[in-house]
C-alpha cells in the first residue's frame, strides 16, 4: 500500500520590485535539509546557493534569484521563514543610548517590507551631460564578489561594476551589451570623490528590508529606536 501524500498550505505575497503576486508553500523537510547543511558548513556561498534552491522550490520555480533583486529574494524568504517556523522571532539589539547594552526583543516577520529612502533613484548624474544607469544587485553578483579577494573598498567597486546598466552621454545610451568590462573598470577609474560617492549612495538608498522596533534600556531606562537592516538582521 502506498504511503499517503501530505496537502501543502499556499499562499500569496506581493513582490517588492514588481507588486507581482506570487504564490508560496512554506518549507518542507528537504528545504529544511539543505539550509541547515549549507549553514554547517559556513561557507557563504553555500549558503546563499541554498537560499536560492529555496525560494525557486517553495515559489513553485517561478523566482529565478539570478534574475531577480536580493531584496526580492530576502523578502521572499523572509515570507517562507514565517508561515514554515513561525512569524515571531526574538533577537538580540543594542541599545541606542549607550551602543553597549544587549536587548532581547520580539519581532513579527510579517510586519517587516522592503523600504526605499525618499531621495533613492537608479539615475545617478555624474556631470551635466553624463548618467548612468544601475540595475539593483542580485544574488548571483554577492556570490561572485565572495570569491574574489579584497577589502571592503574594492568589493564595493567591484559590485558598482556589476551594476551598470547603461551610461547615457548627450543624446547617446551605450547599453550594457555594448561595453565591455574594461571599459567599463575604466570609465569607474575616471570619476572624482564626489562622484563616485553620489554612485555609492545607490546601494545605501536602495530598497531593502527596513524595520524599526522600540527599546528600553534595562539599566539606564532610557527609551530609544533601533533600525534594523536587511535578512541577517531578523534571522539571528
Amino acid at each position: 500500500m502506498a504511503l499517503p501524500k501530505l496537502k501543502t498550505s499556499e499562499y500569496i505575497l506581493t513582490l517588492p520590485s514588481t507588486q507581482e503576486e506570487i504564490k508560496f508553500r512554506p518549507f518542507l523537510v528537504r528545504e529544511q535539509k539543505i539550509l541547515m547543511i549549507a549553514q554547517e558548513s559556513e561557507d557563504e556561498k553555500e549558503i546563499a546557493d541554498a537560499m536560492s534552491t529555496m525560494v525557486s522550490n517553495c515559489t513553485f520555480g517561478v523566482l529565478d534569484s539570478n534574475t531577480y533583486p536580493m531584496f526580492d529574494i530576502e523578502y521572499v524568504f523572509l515570507q517562507l521563514r514565517s508561515k514554515s517556523a513561525g512569524a515571531k522571532v526574538k533577537i538580540n539589539v543594542m541599545c541606542p543610548d549607550d551602543n553597549v547594552t544587549m536587548v532581547e526583543v520580539e519581532v513579527d516577520l510579517d510586519q517587516i517590507n522592503v523600504q526605499m529612502t525618499l531621495e533613492h533613484t537608479q539615475e545617478i548624474v555624474i556631470t551635466e551631460d553624463i548618467k548612468v544607469n544601475l540595475r539593483y544587485p542580485r544574488l548571483k553578483d554577492l556570490n561572485e564578489l565572495n570569491v574574489i579577494d579584497g577589502g571592503d573598498f574594492e568589493q564595493a567597486i567591484n559590485l558598482l561594476h556589476t551594476c551598470v546598466e547603461s551610461v547615457v552621454s548627450g543624446e547617446e545610451t551605450i547599453h550594457r551589451v555594448d561595453m565591455t568590462k574594461d571599459e567599463i573598470v575604466e570609465f569607474i577609474d575616471s570619476f572624482n570623490i564626489e562622484q563616485l560617492e553620489n554612485m555609492m549612495k545607490f546601494f545605501e538608498t536602495m530598497p531593502k528590508l527596513r524595520h524599526v522596533i522600540d527599546v528600553t534600556n534595562p539599566t539606564t531606562k532610557v527609551k530609544g529606536e533601533v533600525l534594523l537592516e536587511g535578512l541577517e538582521s531578523f534571522l539571528e
